[in-house]
């Protein structure tokens, strides 16, 4: 027998309030910060998410990129990197929190770089439109959302990270959620309605991504960067 939807709605809306608590202590307790490697904040946000939740398990690989790190898609492995002092770095983490899966980015400026700070601020206000367009339009597709991320983005000055603005969330990894990979995703090439049920009749439910790059070789942006914002998109 399937999970009840109102307890499904309920554990991902609850692992999505953890995830946003265990960031927020990310940033309280400083943990982005410069001379660090990369991978020794990854650990760090892993052993605080064990200390604050008793998390032990993350459904996808933790990134944490930095600087021209940041300009890389999910899929790429960078080699690790030393945060700097005036750098801009992300965090996107999918912790497991009693069986629900959460999936959460936020990008930390460290230093007065104007431009990596208007793309941090970008990056909520273009999710935050990006959420507007998918609830102003009950028959939306993923192609039509993806369009206005990316019309969202260059409008604003940036260009887009990925290959996809988000994807399908559950008990499990997108990964092996039902069907093509392109009906799983914010793509292109999916021309069907988000809002629908999935082969076992499940209520599809939806990450919205943001990755946002500015790939420049002056003076303002230096060699390159990009900022990341991802969570729930059609709940919370």
């Amino acid at each position: 027998m399937g999970v009840d939807e109102d307890v499904r709605v309920r554990g991902l809306v609850a692992a999505q309030g953890k995830a946003v608590a265990l960031f927020e202590e990310v940033e309280r307790r400083g943990l982005v910060a410069a001379g660090v490697g990369e991978r020794e904040v990854s650990d760090r946000i892993r052993d605080l998410a064990n200390e604050m939740f008793g998390t032990t398990k993350h459904w996808h690989k933790r990134i944490v990129r930095s600087g021209p790190n940041t300009l890389f898609p999910y899929r790429e492995n960078p080699p690790d990197r030393v945060i700097g002092a005036d750098d801009i770095a992300f965090a996107d983490f999918g912790p497991i929190f009693e069986e629900y899966e959460a999936d959460f980015g936020r990008t930390f400026v460290l230093g007065d770089d104007p431009v990596k700070h208007r793309l941090r601020e970008d990056l909520a206000a273009i999710f935050a439109a990006g959420r507007r367009a998918f609830e102003a339009d009950p028959d939306i597709t993923g192609a039509r959302l993806y369009a206005e991320v990316a019309r969202l983005a260059a409008e604003a000055g940036w260009g887009l990270g990925g290959w996809h603005a988000g994807h399908l969330v559950g008990e499990f990894p997108h990964e092996t959620i039902d069907g093509a990979k392109t009906d799983s995703y914010v793509v292109p090439d999916n021309v069907h309605p988000m809002r629908r049920t999935d082969r076992a009749g499940r209520r599809c439910h939806w990450i919205l991504e943001v990755h946002l790059v500015h790939e420049h070789d002056g003076v303002e942006g230096g060699g390159g960067f990009g900022g990341f914002y991802e969570q729930l998109l059609d709940l919370g």
